[in-house]
């Protein structure tokens, strides 16, 4: 196994869920929030994660858009990257970048200004990855991510885990199409998308990259009238554990609770819904990444919905000291 050592950033990890986080209750009542469209790029678009400057970052096509919010407005500034074909997206304590990208057969480690450093993983147990989709930060110094490549036809789908060392390890296997991935903040309960079978999968967490008996959180609902399909995809969550999933064809948000109950379901914006982060002063502007139609020239789109009484996660890991 090559080994891409990560031991640098074990400190960035460790924080990464030191948060001051005060619950609040979701807010069930009441006329839906509607979504404001905020920015727009030539194709569809997912991978919406923001820095420790508050710009915002998304995926499209082969490139990486750094989208600057000012109150209410948007500015879209140039290509921040292009890596071939970037999805999932996070950023580290240091400012530097982990991008999931299927063209590349890895997981890509940026810098700041968007050049590529490396690669933090290509290869697992001796096999090259098919095409990494999601990544989620471990407290433990690692991350978990998902590669459904060719697995919508066949359960192929695999999760993976790289440890502080920079060696990735194969989590579980047998899966169509796993997708969105989020690990709970204390470390013990992995949640994944299952897109080809409209559900969400939880696997208790025994040990930094090692999971025991997956069991079905919650299965989703299904398409009906003018939506097109159900695939869950990016997920996030709220101070109070509830799951938010970008229901993929739904135009829609779907909330879970922390049992995996249904107890919401928000205007996704875009048809093909793709991607959900929640930012702002408060951590109570949900935003959203996917395609405002069908067809693969459809444009992409960036929404925003405002939600007063829930207060988001902060996944993003406090910033680094400076080094002397």
């Amino acid at each position: 196994m090559k080994r891409r050592s990560f031991s640098g950033h074990k400190g960035w990890f460790s924080l990464l869920f030191a948060l001051l986080c005060t619950p609040v209750c979701v807010v069930l009542t009441g006329a839906d929030p509607q979504p404001v469209e905020i920015a727009r790029v030539p194709s569809y678009c997912e991978g919406i994660v923001f820095d420790h400057d508050g710009y915002a970052y998304i995926s499209h096509g082969r490139y990486i858009t750094q989208v600057s919010l000012e109150g209410d407005s948007s500015v879209l500034s140039s290509i921040w990257a292009e890596t071939g074909a970037p999805n999932g997206h996070k950023v580290l304590a240091d400012g530097t970048h982990l991008v999931c990208d299927a063209s590349r057969h890895a997981v890509l480690h940026l810098d700041k200004n968007g050049k590529l450093i490396g690669e933090a993983s290509n290869e697992c147990e001796g096999k090259p990855l098919r095409g990494p989709n999601d990544l989620t930060l471990d407290p433990k110094g690692g991350f978990y991510f998902t590669d459904p490549d060719g697995s919508r036809e066949e359960p192929i789908g695999t999760i993976h885990y790289v440890d502080p060392e920079g060696v990735t390890h194969l989590v579980a296997e047998g899966f169509y199409y796993p997708n969105g991935i989020v690990l709970r903040p204390d470390g013990k309960t992995l949640l994944v998308g299952e897109s080809k079978r409209n559900r969400i999968l939880a696997f208790p967490v025994t040990a930094p990259g090692k999971v025991g008996s997956m069991r079905v959180f919650a299965d989703l609902p299904t398409k009906s009238g003018e939506q097109i399909d159900n695939q869950p995809d990016g997920m996030t969550l709220d101070a109070q554990g509830n799951l938010y999933v970008a229901h993929y064809g739904m135009r829609q948000v779907q909330v879970l609770d922390p049992n995996g109950k249904l107890i919401r379901r928000l205007p996704g914006g875009n048809l093909t819904t793709s991607n959900v982060a929640f930012a702002g002063p408060g951590m109570n502007r949900l935003f959203i990444t996917g395609a405002l139609g069908e067809a693969a020239s459809t444009q992409g789109a960036l929404f925003r919905l405002n939600l007063p009484g829930v207060e988001g996660l902060r996944i993003l890991p406090p910033k680094a000291a400076a080094s002397r």
